[in-house]
């Protein structure tokens, strides 16, 4: 798996230029942290090289100073908004932020329920909060946001939203995922706290869109995927363009919000400090690519992934056909189809074939190895044996697991559990190779290699298992499969 981007490089530049920010205001700063703040799959996956937990180092070197709030809609909360990634609720997701910054030594002080309008789902949510110790609050909706600036800074805008007290000089604010609110938040205790004349400022922390490639670089469209259910739009950002006459790429609610934020600084300070939406935030991302060309593969492998997951929500209801007509557009700005990806043809290919669903998968070292549907094995189980057979040298010849030990837990299945699927599972084939593995040493050796298929891309002609799913996930093996043929 070749590297695209300097990870250290990252943390020192983007660490410095957050510690910048901090010293150009005075009392206290909102820190706006944009995508995910400890486990940021997507920038790892898009900028090969860059750790899932790069924002909590850097977070980790203020702990001192700092304080977090975590937004999350309201509405978010009563249709069970998933983190897809995950496969957790927003609300669950809320509920495990707020454990593993305690457990990293972080201060958590409040929860801000946004956009709420007396959701009993939310009233439910905010009564399990406060059992943990978290002060929640909550803001409404604005009428006329965010067009109606005037209205919007005020009494009966951000002035009716509930003040939430902060301790630190540091306030983070961050949320479950996108549309969760986390700069109304900001931008509603900037107002709060210049009535109480505290000189409060604001800068954002988001990783994508990056504003210093071009808008559509595979990374940023790999961004507009990443959020299709949102329906964000990168966009050249017109303020910068005129105040500076450079080119650089956010995203429209960025853009749309900017007039808010200019108008609520001249309140304040008199003036406003930023010319641009691209001049709030501290992304120093583009700064740290040492190969584009691995970080455009990168992405375009994201785009198709993000594809196939819109059309499997879509076949569960869970997204719309303009969602899906989002993604085909992306795909063909980046000019690829889902062929693109090589392990989709072969899949395919294998399918035809043999007349069954297949699965192939792309080891590191570029080779593609499929396997079969077969009365013991399903397509995912086949490919995982295949895959490390080949990484572990061992000859395609030897069974390493015989009929033997296969049948007893089919029958297990079928006879006894009452499943109507005899064929072994991906979970339920590594199992039995372990306990090969006691006397077979070609067993143990394939076992072995399972670490090296993180990162590894695999796609099915079917619609794969949750057990399938969740073995793949925990390997670390990117997935895709299409929206029919559940089995």
């Amino acid at each position: 798996m070749k590297i695209g981007f300097d990870n250290q490089k990252y943390l020192t530049m983007q660490s410095e230029h957050i510690r910048e920010r901090i010293s150009h205001f005075g009392d206290k700063l909102y820190l706006e942290f944009g995508g995910k703040l400890f486990d940021d799959y997507h920038a790892s996956r898009v900028l090969p090289g860059f750790a899932p937990d790069s924002k909590l180092q850097m977070l980790l070197q203020l702990a001192d100073q700092a304080e977090i709030i975590i937004s999350i809609n309201a509405a978010d909360i009563e249709r069970n908004k998933v983190r897809h990634d995950l496969g957790i609720t927003y609300d669950q997701d809320v509920l495990r932020l707020i454990q593993v910054y305690r457990e990293k030594g972080l201060y958590v002080s409040s929860v801000v329920i946004t956009r709420y309008t007396g959701q009993a789902s939310a009233n439910l949510f905010q009564t399990k909060l406060e059992h943990q110790g978290i002060h929640v609050y909550h803001h409404y909706p604005i009428e006329g946001y965010p067009n109606n600036i005037s209205h919007i800074v005020s009494d009966e805008g951000y002035g009716k939203n509930e003040y939430v007290e902060t301790t630190r000089p540091l306030v983070v604010v961050t949320a479950p995922g996108p549309g969760s609110g986390k700069m109304a938040t900001c931008l509603s205790q900037l107002y709060h706290e210049n009535k109480r004349g505290i000189k409060a400022g604001y800068a954002k922390f988001e990783t994508f869109p990056i504003w210093n490639l071009p808008l559509k670089h595979p990374v940023n469209l790999a961004y507009e995927a990443a959020t299709a259910d949102l329906n964000d739009v990168n966009m050249i950002d017109p303020f910068h363009l005129e105040a500076y006459g450079v080119t650089t790429v956010n995203y429209n609610r960025d853009v749309e919000i900017y007039p808010v934020l200019a108008a609520m600084f001249e309140g304040i300070y008199g003036y406003c400090p930023y010319q641009s939406p691209t001049d709030m935030g501290v992304n120093m991302a583009g700064n740290c690519i040492i190969d584009d060309e691995v970080c455009q593969e990168a992405s375009k492998q994201e785009i198709i992934r993000r594809y196939f997951q819109s059309l499997n929500r879509l076949s569960m209801d869970e997204a719309t056909k303009e969602e899906v007509y989002k993604q085909e557009l992306l795909l063909q700005q980046a000019k690829i189809t889902p062929d693109y990806r090589p392990v989709v043809p072969a899949a395919n290919e294998k399918a035809e074939a043999t007349g069954n669903p297949a699965a192939a998968i792309e080891l590191p070292d570029g080779t593609i190895v499929t396997g079969k549907t077969s009365d013991l094995l399903g397509a995912c189980a086949s490919v995982l044996l295949n895959a490390i057979k080949i990484l572990g040298g061992i000859d395609d010849s030897i069974d390493l697991l015989s009929p033997t030990y296969i049948e007893p837990v089919q029958r297990l299945k079928t006879q006894y559990l009452g499943g109507r699927n005899p064929r072994l599972h991906t979970d339920e084939v590594l199992i039995a190779l372990s306990t090969c593995a006691v006397n077979d040493p070609n067993a143990q050796c394939a076992l072995e290699q399972l670490p090296k298929l993180k990162g590894c891309q695999l796609h099915a002609t079917v619609h794969l298992s949750a057990a399938d799913l969740n073995t793949f996930k925990k390997l670390g093996i990117e997935v895709t499969y299409p929206a029919t043929n559940v089995l």
